[in-house]
């Protein structure tokens, strides 16, 4: 017989309130069980303590909360976690928690796989099976949030959306997590403190610039070139550089927040004077700054990151023209928890 159980974290807190009012109860109740929900975490009634037992009774017998668990969790030699998180049909997302010194940052999954085919990227690997519902966002933080007190002794300090799946083609979904990591009532924390990474789509960058947003933005570029970066990024033929300017000054003007450009150099492929003058180019056209990163390998592809020289002289170049920029040395290579390895090799989606 199919489970009749409505997921309580659909409902808003006025939905909850009601549905205590239609019990003859009090509408405060509701508020509890929201503050249970999301400020607390919680994913069983039976721990909603302040709740008399037939208020739990009662909540046992109309919902359920389809919550994600810890399939499997690996700790790097650097000391970041990889958590394969499996979500409630049995479909699994990982997620990665890296620490610095200064800082933790808990990098979320938006979809169970990708649609896109971007060549360096593991993820890429698997179909999308489906997005993931701002309650499955949001766990995943409120799971890293707990284990970064538990391993690091201190609360996360930022987010990424930068794992699984492409956040702008899950939009709704996303944004309604974010809203629920900054409010009170949720996690509390800072837009400030979140950066949302996407390939590039220009109509949904206007759209979220226009939602009055107040997260960062980064966008994985690789090539200011239309022509290479299409090799990189095969659907960027959809989307061609022009339009994704277009979208990024738009951003700026919305949010007066600057872009970050994440970028990895590859050997043989956009590590020519040509291409470095390029995206000097771009971003002197956007307020932008760029993120090199270190790539990543993959199995079955033969992209090499360049040699140290090549980014010494995109560093140079960029420093030279007053751009600011900085190189990422990757987290967790040993476990396949760094930037493009998330691929779920023990759980295939």
């Amino acid at each position: 017989m199919k489970n009749s159980k409505k997921d309580i974290r659909r409902l808003t807190k006025k939905e909850i309130q009601e549905f205590f009012i239609s019990k003859n109860s009090p509408k405060y109740k509701g508020s509890q069980v929201y503050e249970w929900l999301w400020k607390k975490g919680s994913h069983d009634f039976d721990l909603m303590t302040n709740l008399s037992f037939k208020d739990r009774a009662l909540l046992k017998d109309n919902f359920e909360i389809k919550h994600i668990n810890i399939d499997l969790h690996q700790i790097s030699l650097d000391g970041t976690i990889k958590n394969a998180v499996k979500l409630h049909d049995n479909v699994v997302v990982e997620s990665v928690l890296i620490p610095t010194q200064k800082r933790t940052t808990a990098c979320v999954s938006s979809q169970v796989g990708c649609s896109l085919d971007c060549t360096f990227c593991a993820t890429s690997t698997l179909n999308r099976v489906r997005n993931l519902n701002p309650d499955e966002i949001y766990d995943q933080v409120i799971l890293m949030n707990k284990q970064s007190k538990n391993y690091f002794n201190r609360p996360l300090s930022n987010i990424v959306f930068m794992g699984m799946g492409e956040p702008l083609l899950n939009y709704n979904n996303v944004l309604a997590a974010i809203r629920k990591i900054n409010e009170p009532e949720g996690l509390g924390m800072s837009s400030r403190r979140i950066t949302l990474s996407t390939s590039g789509i220009p109509k949904m960058i206007k759209k979220i610039a226009d939602e009055d947003v107040k997260f960062r933005l980064a966008v994985s570029l690789h090539s200011a070139r239309q022509n290479v970066r299409e090799k990189i990024m095969p659907f960027a033929k959809k989307f061609p550089l022009d339009e994704l300017l277009d979208s990024l000054n738009y951003w700026y003007i919305k949010t007066r927040k600057k872009v970050t450009f994440e970028y990895v150099i590859w050997e043989g492929v956009n590590d020519k004077k040509i291409d470095i003058d390029a995206l000097v180019k771009f971003c002197k056209m956007v307020p932008s700054k760029v993120n090199l990163i270190q790539y990543n390998p993959i199995e079955n592809s033969s992209m090499k990151e360049a040699s140290e020289e090549s980014i010494n002289l995109y560093f140079n170049a960029l420093n030279d023209a007053k751009i600011k920029v900085t190189y990422r040395c990757s987290r967790g290579q040993d476990i396949d928890a760094a930037c493009g390895q998330l691929v779920n090799k023990l759980n295939l989606a």
